[in-house]
């Protein structure tokens, strides 16, 4: 190998270095295709909720008419209203927060506990456990109804939130996700080095746990209270139109001998907006917290 040989090949490895580094730093741009894609995805997803605010400002006449009608109409406002005062959305809308709300804080604070537990301490028939808990999201729904009816009558429990709250404090899939999210995203040594350093286990739970485990609780957060809000099987078995929950009243608008279907999609307008203003007020939150998840992992 010459001089001018051992020259050249160090240059050309630290251009291919910089040209690397270069590539890596240039900010990803989008093409047309891609936006035309979005944009028909989003329109594809907004559909369904703009018909419903469609179908929500008309008659119900006007709804049975073809060609069904696709602008707004002026009977927005007074279908909302006949809509809330037929179905008691006022109380339904509070025992909704009060269940949604309660499910999620619980769920997310036992399965970041749990899932840490699996993920990271080490304990005898910790593998049996796992597998009993992902059994459990096996099990059809349905076919605990009729048992769990039973037992929340021997508690006494009939037409109170109680009985909603209680079956779904926690869940396998809340758990078994935790799990998997921290298994790589908290380092065991961060852990062991708090306990060096003298934490005890509920300062590394508070200290160390939950600001690793936090894109994941938002997520598992937002998911719980999404399916709680419109949770519909069971609470219209345990609850009743005196004490209902948003979907138990709901139920109550498509009753009669000619349902208003105007009316009726009103009221699935009003019990779609706390699921909207949640999103507006925290989804920026949520993706970051997840992007921030995605580079630390």
């Amino acid at each position: 190998m010459t001089t001018s040989e051992l020259t050249l090949a160090p240059a050309s490895g630290t251009r291919r270095e910089r040209r690397r580094v270069m590539g890596a730093g240039k900010q990803l741009h989008a093409g047309p295709v891609t936006y035309v894609v979005l944009v028909l995805f989003a329109l594809v997803s907004l559909a369904p909720l703009v018909w419903t605010a469609i179908a929500a400002s008309r008659t119900d006449r006007r709804l049975a008419e073809t060609p069904p009608p696709l602008w707004f109409g002026g009977n927005l406002f007074k279908n909302l209203q006949a809509a809330w005062e037929q179905a008691g959305l006022g109380t339904a809308m509070l025992n909704s927060l009060i269940v949604a709300g309660t499910i999620t804080v619980s769920t997310v604070l036992f399965a970041t506990l749990a899932g840490f537990a699996f993920a990271k301490l080490r304990f005898r028939f910790s593998g049996l456990l796992l597998l009993l808990t992902i059994g459990t999201m096996m099990i059809p729904p349905q076919l605990a109804v009729v048992p769990l009816y039973l037992w929340m009558s021997d508690f006494g429990w009939s037409n109170q939130l109680q009985t909603v709250i209680l079956p779904s404090l926690v869940t396998g899939f809340g758990t078994f996700f935790m799990r998997q999210y921290l298994v790589q995203a908290l380092p065991t040594e961060l852990i062991e080095a708090a306990r060096m350093d003298g934490a005890s286990s509920l300062r590394v739970v508070w200290h160390v746990v939950f600001p690793a485990a936090r894109p994941a609780m938002a997520v598992l957060g937002l998911l719980t209270f999404v399916f709680a809000w419109n949770d519909f099987l069971w609470p219209i078995i345990a609850l009743t139109q005196q004490n209902p929950t948003v979907q138990v009243a709901l139920n109550s608008l498509g009753t009669g001998y000619v349902p208003d279907q105007a009316v009726i999609m009103a009221g699935a307008l009003l019990g779609t907006l706390p699921l909207l203003i949640a999103f507006l007020l925290f989804g920026k939150q949520i993706v970051g917290g997840i992007m921030q998840g995605a580079i630390k992992g």
